[in-house]
């Protein structure tokens, strides 16, 4: 197996050429990771959707069932992420104020590797396919606040957004 590069950056060998790491050899784990996103629209938007009136339908629903979709997909999108057997995925949307949503993705799986790639693409994917289905009402919408919330497991530990 390769060494990381001096740079301590575990995606780079001794010579600074990038590779997946092997996680062969480290424990199977329980880990969980939490993402939020925000989207912020007009309120008339806003509205549309948490009262389902929509022309694209139900875009709550279909929201969740892409950000599932996106964590299970994680790895086909991102070069250097491990696929992972993933345990659950959930996906939450309420609505703040009158012009923002809420978003968390919550990641959970047993195994060698962390899911915080796989929670923060979800939630990115679930904020995407509100705007696609939002942007007939509102095209000045702004996705934001992209982040992880929290993790736990692994040997780095349990961090938590302060």
């Amino acid at each position: 197996m390769a060494e990381p590069a001096k740079s301590g950056l575990t995606h780079l060998n001794d010579k600074g050429e990038a590779h997946m790491v092997d996680v062969g050899d480290k424990p199977a784990t329980r880990r969980r990771a939490v993402a939020g996103a925000s989207l912020t629209a007009t309120p008339e938007a806003v509205a549309a959707l948490m009262g389902g009136t929509l022309n694209k339908g139900d875009a709550l629903a279909t929201a969740r069932i892409a950000g599932i979709m996106a964590a299970k997909k994680t790895a086909d999108l991102i070069p250097l992420c491990h696929p992972l057997a993933l345990s659950t995925v959930e996906i939450g949307i309420v609505r703040e104020t009158d012009t923002r949503i809420a978003l968390t993705a919550s990641v959970e799986t047993t195994g060698p590797t962390g899911v915080e790639m796989e929670a923060l693409t979800a939630v990115s994917i679930a904020a995407l396919t509100l705007y696609d289905m939002m942007k007939a009402l509102d095209k000045g919408m702004v996705i934001g606040d992209i982040r992880l919330v929290e993790k736990t497991g692994g040997r780095s530990g349990s961090y938590r957004r302060g």
